[in-house]
């Protein structure tokens, strides 16, 4: 007897109740990270506890944020089904850790399952251009939004109420100089908040601190679309991270720059693969790939301070140890394991000399674990594919289109952290 072949009907609903689940549970850990990041507490860690009000403000910063992510992957889905590819719907991917030790923004993205091959480089273009078009169009409503909607300056006190002791120009004396408040200055301005605090709270520009990044783009909204009359109420970078909706907005760039990395098969792959070809995209994959580990790496070991203190011990240490992780890492940069060897060796001595000359040069070392992710896993290189043809005029100003918003997107240093 033959076996019962599944009833697709069935199959197909299966899958889409995985993908709604998961949309589903994405919005919660969204939320509560978002809630997190907005009134800088915990859920789950700390003495002042969070509670209903604080989770219902966290939709301010999970729908924003969800409708960019999901902006960019029906971007592809849509384009997608006009090529008649078949694709799955999108799989968001929750992931939220209670704000204690490696803060989250409650997801790792999302992303749609191609389920046949991909036959013709014009539909690998416009697969590819479609979801960080989509997702940036997304992203500046919700900057348009985000600047033309600003609370008064004094909106900071219901997340801070320390700095109510500083009145308007509490950014005066918390990131430039050492400053202590008393316990008993905040009970006069919120005596149910001051009974988490400590006797004496010290603001201290060698205390850890977390800012948001810049890029040329949401620079420009900075300065151009808030109303001259609302300039005061421009966040401190500092704090930008209590907005929901400008932290929505920059967390969509820095993602939307990510993707149009022009390395490989991501999306800004796609687009160098459509717009120079297969031989130009291999030198310009390889030039960015190997730039952007250089930049992440430069400072991460000093000639002039070892990682392991004053003498050559760290250097004993680290440097094997951060040479194999560059020789893991370009498992997919060249094959050969002498010829990879040299690569990780050229590069470290690349960076360590260039401090030799230029001492206050520092990378974003954050952008290391991209790069590992993309050189051990994604890769460097573009499949041919069957079919290839040529852009049209439309796709070629797309592409250049693409490229532009990759420049006014990044930012050399997404999550700035002080005094660590």
């Amino acid at each position: 007897m033959e076996p019962k072949k599944p009833d697709k009907s069935i199959v197909g609903k299966d899958r889409k109740r995985t993908h709604v689940i998961l949309f589903l549970v994405t919005l919660l850990t969204t939320t509560l990270a978002g809630s997190e990041w907005i009134y800088g507490r915990s859920f789950v860690f700390g003495s002042w506890p969070m509670g209903w009000r604080e989770f219902i403000g966290g939709f301010e910063f999970s729908i924003p944020f969800l409708a960019i992510l999901t902006a960019h992957e029906f971007g592809h889905y849509f384009t997608a089904g006009h090529h008649k590819v078949k694709v799955s719907l999108p799989f968001y991917i929750p992931f939220w850790t209670g704000f204690i030790l490696l803060p989250s923004i409650g997801t790792f993205g999302a992303f749609i399952r191609i389920r046949e091959k991909v036959k013709s480089g014009i539909q690998n273009f416009d697969i590819g251009i479609a979801g960080p078009l989509a997702g940036f169009v997304m992203a500046l409503i919700v900057l348009l939004y985000g600047f033309t909607h600003l609370p008064p300056k004094e909106h900071i006190y219901s997340i801070h109420p320390e700095y109510e002791v500083f009145g308007t120009d509490f950014d005066k004396y918390i990131y430039t100089q050492d400053t202590f408040v008393l316990k008993t200055d905040v009970e006069k301005y919120n005596p149910e908040y001051a009974k988490y605090l400590p006797d004496t709270i010290r603001f201290s520009p060698d205390l850890p601190n977390i800012a948001i990044g810049s890029t040329l783009l949401f620079g420009f909204f900075k300065n151009n679309i808030v109303p001259e009359l609302h300039k005061d109420r421009i966040p401190n970078d500092f704090e930008i991270m209590h907005y929901p909706w400008l932290l929505a907005g920059f967390l969509a760039l820095f993602f939307t720059a990510l993707n149009l990395l022009p390395i490989g098969q991501l999306d800004g792959g796609h687009v160098i693969y459509g717009l120079f070809g297969s031989k130009n995209h291999a030198i310009i994959s390889r030039v960015f790939f190997i730039a952007l580990v250089y930049y992440s790496g430069l400072g991460l070991i000093s000639p002039f301070e070892t990682p392991g203190g004053p003498d050559v011990t760290g250097y004993l240490i680290y440097i094997p140890l951060y040479i194999f992780f560059l020789y893991y890492m370009f498992a997919k940069l060249v094959g050969s394991k002498m010829t990879r060897l040299l690569w990780a060796v050229g590069i470290f001595a690349t960076q360590f000399f260039t401090l030799q000359f230029f001492p206050e040069i520092e990378g974003y070392h954050g952008w290391l674990l991209f790069a590992f992710i993309i050189g051990r896993f994604i890769g460097i290189d573009y499949p041919a594919a069957q079919i290839e043809e040529p852009l049209d005029v439309n796709r070629q100003v797309l592409g250049w289109i693409a490229l532009i918003v990759f420049i006014i997107c990044f930012s050399p240093a997404p999550l700035i952290i002080t005094g660590v």
